[in-house]
């Protein structure tokens, strides 16, 4: 299975907030240069994880953004497919809809992988992410 490159983006964004000190804000504009990642593209990715409890962000002097403590023990199975959505991973019913729907056993294969990915990242937070050595290389960035 393959990943959105928004849900790359959310992923990288989230460890870095999650690698910082307790306490410690992030400007968007900060975390987008640390990571790479287009200014914008960051902004639309930082919305989505405020919405998702993820995030705080606070505009003004003295403001920035942070890992919640919901974001750093939310699960990346759980946080994986609110980015992803449920969606199939092969689309039988498109148009035209696919020939073999009524007699095919690769919608349900593919089905059980996807469960199974999911399944594989259940177990794991944010905050595993960055323990070392990856924490200590996420707060070099930038």
């Amino acid at each position: 299975m393959r990943l959105t490159k928004f849900t790359d983006m959310a992923l990288r964004v989230t460890m870095r907030l999650a690698a910082a000190e307790q306490g410690t804000t992030l400007t968007t504009q900060q975390v987008a240069d640390a990571m790479a990642i287009p200014y914008t593209h960051t902004a639309k990715v930082v919305a989505r994880l405020q919405h998702l409890g993820v995030l705080e962000a606070h505009r003004g002097r003295g403001g920035g953004l942070q890992v919640t403590g919901f974001g750093r023990a939310a699960s990346l199975g759980w946080l994986v497919r609110e980015l992803e959505g449920e969606e199939e991973v092969v689309a039988c019913e498109g148009d035209p809809p696919c020939p073999l729907r009524a007699a095919c056993r690769l919608r349900g294969a593919l089905r059980d992988a996807q469960q199974a990915f999911y399944s594989a990242l259940d177990p794991l937070t944010v905050g595993d992410l960055v323990t070392s050595p990856t924490g200590p290389v996420l707060l070099s960035l930038g």
